[in-house]
């Protein structure tokens, strides 16, 4: 799950995204309105937290616009303001909950874990690119009526590929979202792995799935 952190003190967004990369979420981080902006449109993100008093363009107009603009995803505010009217802007600005500051970490994962579950259970079930498709629930991956076995980083990276079928995904963003910091990106683990789902996904078959971009990184996709 990869995570937009909008938390302009330094301190605390360091706090937080250690935490949320301990429990397996990939973070990016934002100190102002203005860059989340640009990187909600350049990145597709699960959850997005977001801290009120931010410079350049502060929470509540930042959940607005995301908001006007067809932005879907869960948010949720953080912040130390605490009184009603507070909550009240920032629920009819868009956002989806709103926690107050100080917090504790246990709480801030489980209203992740309900928001995103709120989300996943409003999105289609199954994922597909041609006759290849991936249940997210039961983890199930089937090809042309063929039951697949995928290790959990295989699977992974197969789930991150289908949700960006037809992108062409950079040996470093593969890395950066299954193995976070684990592996410099000089390591060639995602080689490995590739060509691990290629001998399950591609073999013996006539329509290849899975292709190289030579020099940038590999894409799924339905047709040659």
């Amino acid at each position: 799950m990869r995570v937009l952190l909008v938390e302009d003190e330094a301190k605390v967004a360091r706090f937080i995204s250690q935490g949320l990369k301990e429990h397996h979420y990939v973070v990016d981080v934002a100190y102002d309105g203005e860059t989340a902006s640009e990187l909600v449109c350049i990145e597709d993100y699960d959850l997005i937290i977001v801290d009120i008093m931010i410079p350049m363009k502060n929470g509540i107009r930042l959940i607005s616009e995301l908001r006007s603009n067809g932005t879907k995803t869960p948010i949720l505010i953080l912040s130390a303001k605490d009184s009603v009217v507070d909550k009240v802007k920032g629920l009819d600005a868009g956002a989806d909950d709103f926690m107050t500051k100080p917090f504790a970490f246990s709480e801030l994962l489980a209203r992740m874990r309900s928001l995103l579950r709120r989300n996943q259970e409003n999105a289609s079930p199954i994922l597909q690119v041609a006759d290849l498709t991936l249940n997210p629930s039961t983890r199930e991956v089937i090809r042309g009526g063929r039951h697949i076995y995928t290790s959990n980083k295989e699977y992974a990276i197969l789930e991150f590929m289908i949700r960006n079928a037809g992108r062409i995904l950079s040996r470093t963003l593969i890395l950066e979202h299954v193995w976070m910091d684990a592996y410099s990106t000089g390591t060639n683990v995602v080689d490995v792995y590739i060509n691990h789902l290629r001998n399950k996904i591609d073999k013996d078959t006539d329509l290849k799935l899975i292709h190289t971009v030579y020099s940038v990184g590999y894409v799924i996709k339905g047709e040659e």
